[in-house]
């Protein structure tokens, strides 16, 4: 079986290279969803320039959501914070709740076209996943555990610092992946927005009735999605070793 996982990730790898560094060799494969061969493959932008600003949008906002997201997951289980669970968990819920393009549109009043309207909205849409597995992680520390730290004389922070974060990682690191996926998907409406991605190949081909452009963009986010949801599992796995025992 791990063979032929490693023959998918790599067959994977070779079609998402081919379609970012050569994609006129795929030409035959997208022709017959095109209105003409000569119009099969998207050449307004390089495939690969919108490859690198799609996943700078979403590693941007990834990162503000695992900033927020944690750090609300974490005031939220505190002693002090416990009473504010509800309204940490309403506010992340606020992502989740209004349509990215609901959220876009009222972040383009804001701060404008492009990259920024995108980013908060894709910054909101992460942030419900991660805070809800940090917030899980971290209350199913098993209170043996946090006696025994206690015991030791180990300080609040030090408790959650050296014990609570660290059993909560696998959940929040899942969080975090899921978070991932969930924008790489979504970044895609930052095109409506003039923001730099791979939505661009997609709207490109409803405007002119181009199946094949939608194909390729639909295509490419898929195996970018597919491809670091294996990464992230693969890190998962190294720095929680104990999850590949259960």
């Amino acid at each position: 079986m791990k063979h032929i996982a490693h023959l998918i990730r790599a067959s994977l790898l070779i079609l998402l290279g081919t379609l970012l560094f050569a994609p006129h060799t795929l030409q035959p494969v997208f022709a017959p969803f095109a209105p003409s061969p000569d119009v099969a493959m998207y050449t307004q932008n390089s495939l690969a320039m919108l490859t690198a600003q799609h996943l700078i949008l979403v590693f941007s906002s990834l990162l503000i959501s695992v900033v927020f997201g944690v750090g609300a997951g974490v005031f939220a289980t505190r002693p002090s914070g416990r009473p504010f669970l509800p309204l940490s968990r309403a506010i992340a819920n606020i992502g989740q709740t209004f349509p990215p393009v609901a959220v876009l549109a009222l972040a383009i009043s804001a701060v404008g076209f492009g990259f920024y309207p995108a980013l908060i909205a894709l910054s909101l849409y992460g942030l419900l996943p991660i805070f809800e597995h940090t917030v899980t992680g971290i209350e199913q520390t098993s209170p043996l555990v946090i006696n025994a730290a206690q015991g030791m004389g180990m300080t609040p922070a030090q408790q959650l610092y050296r014990v609570e974060l660290p059993l909560a990682l696998p959940l929040i690191i899942e969080g975090i992946k899921t978070a991932t996926v969930i924008n790489i998907g979504t970044a895609t409406i930052g095109a409506t927005v003039a923001a730099k991605c791979l939505g661009e190949v997609i709207i490109a081909g409803l405007q002119i009735n181009n199946t094949a452009y939608v194909l390729q963009g639909g295509l490419m986010v898929g195996l970018i999605a597919v491809l670091i949801y294996d990464a992230i599992g693969w890190l998962q796995k190294r720095l929680t070793p104990q999850m590949s025992q259960g």
